[in-house]
């Protein structure tokens, strides 16, 4: 400002004074100003002090005087203050009211002409048009570019923040611009500092927006003092901006924020800012996608780093050598196998060596996902780079090729792997021996176990199982003894699994002994054993080992060991199929005092043996069986071959009543097949009209529904190709008779009557038609006749008395040797196979 002084003193300042004395306090002096200005004005002398401990060259105006040098009578008294206010003590120890008070007075401000620029009381306000330049002589020049941001640092290193260094800032005598500030953040090192520089700024009338340096000079300084949340709201301030100045985009500054906060982990916002600036339209550099993907890997979030990567090659970027480190592996690990290999490719294209963390993720990821002749590729150019394989990588691959079943290539690289001086470890020892078991190399694999056991490795219990049950599936006996004894004797305890296929294989070589010998070793070890033994029972029974079976029985029952009685079901059939009645019947007894329920099929069963019996011993036995099952149909077939003064009613209303009894939901197919054999076993007996009580009822109760069939006077038929022998020869003889009562009453007469018998009845069939002269032709598997000859042939009284009576032919002659003719229904067939009506309802031949 301009010198500030009444005008009797004008004529005596001087340029060098005016100069000095235009500076805005507070005024940056030296000693040798002083001295000079001393000198030049003899009349006065100056002191100073400071305040300002920091900087001892900036005086206070407040403490700045001029005093008389030699002082005249005129000016005795007079010391002059450059300041306002009382902040200075009378150097002449006057009292207040005869001190100066200059605020008081009209101040004149001069010019550098000596011209007065302004008039009034007090410290007059720069006026940055007018005072921003300096007199170099008597030359006028503008304020420096350096002295303007010296003196801005000035200020803001002084004041730091707030109101009071604003308002230091708007006094300044010259108007700054973004350059001034943008230098003078570079110098400023305190981040509170600077940020209120800036602010103040974009406050001004001048500010424009910043280019990238302003902006990534306050990220630098607030990413050192690690605010964060100042980098997150400058950021948006930033972006906002940049919106609102359409074409200047602060690409460094966004890509600086993005880098900064990905290196200090702060992830959510970092990604955030990410996607700001994408959403932004500007451009991200390489190295901030880089940043980000490293920090999404070593974060395990890959699907994240995958995202990042799929912009940046829409961006068009590439990734940096450790990235590739980073995204490859995670690719791979990720199941992106071709995403990952073809980083892989894409690296070697740009001249960087894949370092061995590449080489082991694709050789571990491509071989787990069964790509074995890819993993083999990259474990073969590794090896081409100069790499050596790890013990992992060998695993890995061994494992892989395991797995995949090709167990030629694993021994291989197993081979290279011991070439290497890798010792195999237990785990892959058990998996390669377990695997050559399971597929059948059973040399192979007796090998790797006797080496596993030299390595000093102790087979686990899943190794030995393992090699016993194959053993004992192929049926080496010997092999898996010794496996089972050498398990024993290590301390290990075999499995549920191991127990039951080495009793399995015992059983099927007929080893009696030594199975029982296993059986009570395996209960000592703590094991049930009730399954185990019926399952040797069980593969005693289906191999026909009747005796051995019945040995395995009684070695249960003398050991404690109980079977459930299906098994003793099985035992007592395959006793009835071999004749052994003897030993059955105990089975039987021992069945249906267990609560067991002796059902239908089972009853039908044993009265299908007695019908085929031919010895008197043996009968006897049978209906001792037959008695023992207690059931209700043997209550009835009791009362059907009693008189009726025993049954106390007819044979055809208790016949009637016994199969109202049944219930045909459940036992349906039962029924059927027990009315197939009863009516064997009553046709050999003689009992015709009993048969044909038991035919016609069972014709009512619908068992045989599609038997037989009226088509008007088109065709009857009867179809007995489901039916036993003498259940056929039955329903012939009462169908015909059906068919002449229809005939001759009420003079209906088909065109054609068919017996559909099919191959095996229809000898048997035809036979017994022929004795009484029928007109019946044989066919392949269908008697048929005119309705006409047959209407005849019913009038002849041989014909009516044929099929009112009785059959007149023995039995043997009307069954026509059963073994012989009809192998197919002997019932011992029938006993081990229950007739599948039970579920399809379909009727079984007997």
């Amino acid at each position: 400002m301009g010198l500030r002084i009444g005008r009797r003193w004008s004529p005596l300042m001087n340029k060098d004074w005016c100069n000095l004395m235009k500076l805005r306090p507070p005024f940056r002096v030296s000693p040798g100003d002083l001295s000079r200005l001393s000198k030049t004005q003899p009349m006065f002398t100056s002191s100073f002090q400071t305040s300002n401990n920091h900087n001892p060259n900036i005086v206070d105006p407040f403490l700045f005087y001029l005093k008389v040098r030699n002082p005249s009578p005129n000016f005795s008294n007079f010391v002059r203050a450059f300041c306002f206010g009382n902040h200075h003590e009378n150097t002449s120890g006057s009292t207040g009211s005869n001190r100066s008070d200059w605020n008081q007075e009209d101040v004149d401000y001069l010019d550098e002409s000596g011209s007065v620029i302004y008039t009034g009381k007090g410290v007059r306000s720069v006026q940055p048009g007018l005072d921003d330049h300096v007199m170099v002589g008597g030359l006028k020049k503008p304020y420096l570019n350096v002295s303007a941001v010296a003196k801005i640092v000035e200020i803001v290193n002084r004041w730091k923040w707030g109101p009071e260094m604003e308002t230091q800032l708007d006094k300044l005598q010259f108007v700054p611009n973004m350059a001034h500030v943008v230098q003078a953040l570079r110098i400023v090192g305190d981040t509170d500092a600077s940020l209120s520089l800036f602010r103040w700024a974009k406050r001004q009338p001048w500010y424009s927006m910043p280019n990238d340096e302003c902006y990534a000079l306050l990220f630098d300084r607030l990413n050192r003092s690690k605010d964060f949340d100042a980098i997150q709201s400058l950021f948006d301030e930033m972006i906002r901006d940049s919106e609102d100045n359409h074409g200047v985009s602060p690409v460094i500054a966004c890509n600086k924020v993005v880098q900064d906060l990905a290196k200090a982990e702060k992830l959510e916002v970092a990604f955030c800012c990410f996607k700001k600036v994408q959403d932004s339209g500007f451009r991200i550099d390489t190295l901030t996608y880089n940043s980000l993907l490293t920090l999404f890997l070593n974060k395990g979030l890959p699907y994240k780093a995958f995202e990042v990567y799929e912009s940046m090659e829409s961006a068009g970027c590439s990734l940096d050598g450790s990235t590739y480190e980073l995204m490859i592996p995670s690719l791979a690990k990720s199941g992106r196998l071709d995403a990952a290999f073809k980083l892989f490719q894409e690296m070697k294209k740009n001249n960087l060596q894949p370092s061995f963390l590449v080489f082991a993720s694709l050789v571990d990821s491509m071989g787990k996902a069964g790509r074995l002749d890819t993993s083999m590729k990259v474990y073969t150019e590794m090896q081409g780079f100069g790499l050596r394989p790890s013990a992992t990588m060998y695993v890995s691959l061994i494992e892989s090729f395991v797995k995949a079943g090709k167990l030629e290539t694993a021994l291989r690289i197993w081979d290279e792997m011991k070439k290497a001086r890798f010792r195999p470890n237990y785990g892959l020892y058990t998996m390669v021996v377990e695997s050559h078991a399971k597929s059948g190399k059973l040399e192979t694999a007796m090998s790797l176990f006797s080496d596993m056991e030299k390595a000093g490795f102790l087979p686990t219990p899943s190794t030995y199982s393992c090699l016993l049950e194959m053993h004992s599936a192929s049926g080496q006996v010997d092999s898996a003894m010794k496996l089972y004894n050498s398990m024993s004797n290590a301390g290990l305890r075999p499995g549920l699994s191991t127990y039951t296929a080495l009793l399995t294989l015992l059983a099927n070589k007929k080893l009696v002994d030594v199975a029982a010998k296993v059986l009570l070793e395996m209960k000592a070890m703590g094991f049930s054993v009730d399954v185990s033994a019926s399952d040797v029972l069980m593969v005693y029974i289906k191999n026909g080992s009747v005796d051995l079976a019945l040995q395995w029985l009684r070695f249960m029952g003398s050991s404690g060991i109980r079977t459930n009685n299906f098994i003793i079901r099985q035992l007592f059939e395959s006793c009835m199929k071999n004749g052994l009645y003897e030993s059955a019947k105990p089975l039987l007894e021992t069945y249906v005092i267990s609560a067991a329920k002796v059902d239908l099929i089972l009853y039908t069963s044993i009265l299908a043996h007695l019908v085929r019996c031919q010895e008197e011993q043996n009968e006897r036995h049978l209906m001792s069986i037959l008695s023992a099952t207690k059931h209700k149909a043997h209550t009835f077939m009791c009362g059907l071959f009693t008189g009726p003064e025993q049954r106390k009613q007819p044979v055809l209303s208790f016949v009637r009543e016994f199969f109202q009894s049944i219930d045909y939901e459940s036992e349906e197919g039962a029924a059927r097949y027990f009315v197939n054999v009863l009516l064997n076993y009553l046709v050999l007996m003689g009992q015709i009209n009993r048969a044909r009580c038991v035919w016609k009822v069972a014709y009512e109760n619908k068992l045989f529904p599609k038997a037989i069939v009226f088509d008007q006077h088109i065709a009857w038929s009867l179809d007995v190709r489901n039916l036993s022998v003498g259940a056929a020869l039955i329903a012939v003889v009462h169908t015909l008779h059906r068919f002449r009562k229809r005939m001759l009453y009420y003079g209906v007469i088909p065109r054609r009557i068919k017996l559909v018998t099919g191959s095996t009845l229809k000898i048997v069939v035809a036979q017994m038609l022929n004795s009484v002269e029928s007109p019946f032709e044989v066919s392949k598997v269908v008697l048929r006749a005119p309705g006409d000859s047959v209407m005849e042939w019913f009038k002849k009284p041989i014909v009516q008395q044929f099929l009112i009576n009785e059959i007149p032919s023995r039995a043997d002659i009307l069954m026509h040797k059963l073994n012989i003719l009809f192998p197919s229904s002997a019932p011992e067939i029938r006993s081990l196979s229950p007739p599948k009506p039970l579920i399809s309802g379909k009727a079984i031949v007997m």
